[in-house]
Parts: structure tokens; sequence; C-alpha cells
């Protein structure tokens, strides 16, 4: 686990973890605003972006689920995995950790450091 010493200055005026954290809390729309406002921290840009795509393939999802009569029953039971893993991200971000989901971590690494 990385020290928040170690993440870095941010341009948003705050610590990193905290605004990694903060990225996540209202889905694409925070993670929007720090990607955009944020200029120099990898690590919250990183963070950011990860939140936009999570938010995303999230509704994707449930969209998907939702129209078709099979997944209209597994939408409560997805919508919990993905509330679980938007918990686990807030947290790993937190604490200084780069946690990284499957593709959409690559990807969100990918264009974050554009």
């Amino acid at each position: 686990m990385a020290d928040v010493k170690d993440l870095g200055k941010t341009t948003v005026g705050m610590d990193a973890n905290l605004a990694a954290s903060l990225s996540y809390v209202f889905g694409w729309v925070s993670g929007l605003i720090f990607f955009l406002i944020e200029k120099e921290n990898k690590f919250l840009k990183f963070h950011a972006m990860q939140s936009i795509l999570f938010a995303a393939a999230w509704t994707v999802i449930l969209i998907v689920l939702g129209i078709t009569v099979v997944g209209a029953f597994l939408i409560p039971i997805v919508g919990l995995i993905f509330f679980v893993v938007w918990i686990v991200l807030i947290i790993k971000s937190f604490s200084g950790e780069q946690f990284k989901l499957p593709v959409i971590g690559d990807m969100a690494e990918k264009y974050s450091s554009k």
C-alpha cells in the first residue's frame, strides 16, 4: 500500500487519496469532474477515469439486463455485485492503492496516461 505522501501533489488542492475516492462517489459525474480538473497527478487521473468507465459499464449492463425477461430477475444480484465493487474501489483508492479492475482498469490506465 502506498503512503499518501508518495501519491504526489494534485491540482485540486486535496490529498490524492481523498480526491481519488471522491471521484467514485457520484459515478461518472464526479469521475469526469476530477478527470477534467486534475492536470498532473496520475493516481487521481487513473481513479477518475476508472470511475467513469465503471459507472458506464454498470449502466450499460443494467439496461441490457432490464430489456430481457431473464435479465430482469438478475438485476438485484448484479446490482449488489456492482455496489460491493464500488465500495471496494472507494476504500482501495482512499487507502492509496491503485486497484485495477479487469479490462476497465487497463482502459483507465491507457486513457489517464495521455
